[in-house]
Parts: C-alpha cells; sequence; structure tokens
C-alpha cells in the first residue's frame, strides 16, 4: 500500500516537472507598437507687404507706356487701363493686397516692382490650379510677384539672388526668386517656372510694372518639401523588450525552484520505499 502511495506521488511528480519545462519553453508575447505621434502641420503665417511711398512725382509720358497718373496711384487702373490683365487685378482686388499697394503707395515713400502675369499666363495654367488653393496660399501667390522696391530696367542686373518678394522667405522650398539678365534680356526663375520679362507696362520713381508671360509658381505652395517622419523613441523601442526578458528570467528561476522540489521529493520518496 505504502509503494503504491510513493509511485502515485512520484507521478504526479513527474507531471508537475513536464508542465514547468513546457510552460518555461514558449515564448514571452511581444509587446504592443505605440502609436506612431500625429503629424505637426507648419502654418505659414501670411507676411504683411512692406510699406511703399507717398505721391509720386510726376513724369513725362514714356513713349508705350501708360501715362504717368495724376493723382493718387492705383495699380489696378494702370493694369485695366493696360488690358489683358483681367485675371491678375481680380486677385489682386480679391486678396486685398490691391488695397495695401494703394494705401503704401500714396501714404510711404517705397516703392514697388509688379511682375503682372496676362490673362493668357493663366490660361496655360492646369486646370483647376487657382481653385485648389486656400485664401492663404492665392495671397502669398500674389505677393510673389511684387518686389518691396522699385528696379528699372537698367537696373535688374544689381541685384542679389534671391530676391526678396512680398511673399517673404527666400530659403530653400519657401519664395525664392531668381532674377538675371543677358544683355538687354531679364530672365525670372522660381525653381519651378522660367520666364522673362515681356516688356514695361508702367513706370515713374515709386512703382515699375513689367508684363511676364508665365504665372510665378513658388516652391513653397506648388512642390512643398515633404514633412520628415519624427525618429523613435530610443528608450521607449527598448523598454518592451528589458521588460520582456524580465519576466522570462524570473520564469526561468521559478521553474528551477519547482525542479529542485520535484527532485527533492522524489528522492525521498525512494527512500521510503527501500525502508518498506
Amino acid at each position: 500500500m505504502t509503494k503504491q502511495r510513493v509511485l502515485s506521488l512520484s507521478i504526479l511528480l513527474l507531471v508537475l516537472l513536464f508542465h514547468c519545462i513546457t510552460t518555461s519553453a514558449q515564448p514571452a508575447a511581444a509587446p504592443a507598437k505605440p502609436a506612431d505621434a500625429p503629424a505637426q502641420l507648419a502654418a505659414n503665417p501670411p507676411v504683411q507687404p512692406a510699406k511703399a511711398p507717398s505721391q509720386p512725382a510726376k513724369a513725362p509720358a514714356q513713349s508705350g507706356l501708360i501715362p504717368v497718373q495724376k493723382g493718387p496711384t492705383d495699380v489696378t487702373k494702370i493694369l485695366k487701363k493696360a488690358g489683358g490683365y483681367s485675371v491678375f487685378i481680380r486677385l489682386l482686388k480679391s486678396t486685398g493686397v490691391a488695397e495695401q499697394l494703394h494705401g503704401e503707395l500714396n501714404d510711404t515713400s517705397i516703392g514697388f516692382t509688379i511682375f503682372a502675369p496676362t490673362d493668357s499666363a493663366f490660361s496655360d495654367l492646369k486646370a483647376g490650379t487657382l481653385n485648389s488653393l486656400s485664401g492663404l496660399q492665392i495671397t502669398q501667390l500674389i505677393q510673389f510677384h511684387i518686389l518691396n522696391t522699385i528696379v528699372t530696367l537698367s537696373n535688374f542686373q544689381t541685384l542679389s539672388n534671391p530676391v526678396t518678394t512680398e511673399a517673404g522667405d527666400v530659403s530653400e522650398n519657401g519664395f525664392p526668386l531668381n532674377v538675371t539678365t543677358a544683355g538687354n534680356q531679364v530672365n525670372i526663375s522660381t525653381g519651378l517656372v522660367n520666364t522673362t520679362v515681356g516688356g514695361t507696362v508702367y513706370s515713374d520713381d515709386q512703382l515699375a510694372i513689367y508684363q511676364v508671360s508665365k504665372v510665378l509658381l513658388p516652391l513653397n505652395i506648388f512642390s512643398p518639401k515633404p514633412k520628415v517622419a519624427a525618429a523613435p523613441d530610443a528608450d521607449a523601442a527598448e523598454s518592451p523588450s528589458g521588460a520582456s526578458k524580465v519576466d522570462e528570467a524570473a520564469a526561468v528561476r521559478l521553474c528551477r525552484h519547482e525542479m529542485l522540489a520535484s527532485i527533492g521529493v522524489a528522492v525521498i520518496a525512494l527512500f521510503v520505499m527501500k525502508g518498506a
């Protein structure tokens, strides 16, 4: 009877030992991957145009140009009289840039240079281009055609590139505008568009308006720099695996203690059987 009890106890210990070995062999569950943090969008604040000049001095009318205006200088009236700039005029008004220019040209002493795209230049844009832009982007697009200084045809070669426009930032993938000259030709490059100055629409000692046959497309709006994904946190990446290793080590130690206990009981049972 005693031998049967010892034998049953030994079988039970062997079952426990087998269960412990099987449990320790199973890998710990991998920790859940932390959710990616949402990328923050950088907002481009609107750039206020620089101040411009007071009442322009009267100058004699130049051949082939719109005569110098008597009274307050109005950019939209000049372009309307020249003809062929209806889209540019509409955008100047809708963005508020026309009103700002009117106030600054007649209340301050700073000059402006404007590159005015023709209606055909806007017609050459891909369908829906303007409709796809936000109000801020359209304002920046119009400001990109305006220099906050007056530049005559003979002075373009003195400009330092990239040239600062009313749109502001001239850094890479911002609003850089490069102006170069080759003889009497003035070349303009935005990084996306290359064109030349087609002629002078208007000029006095405060304001110069030049015709361009292409809309000047800035990189910041039409080819923005891709956002770089944030690097994963090294501590966060290592902590789950470290916790897993700690759990595995604890399981191994516990199993060893159980094995030693089982072996001890088995030895005692052996001696009892021999005594019986």
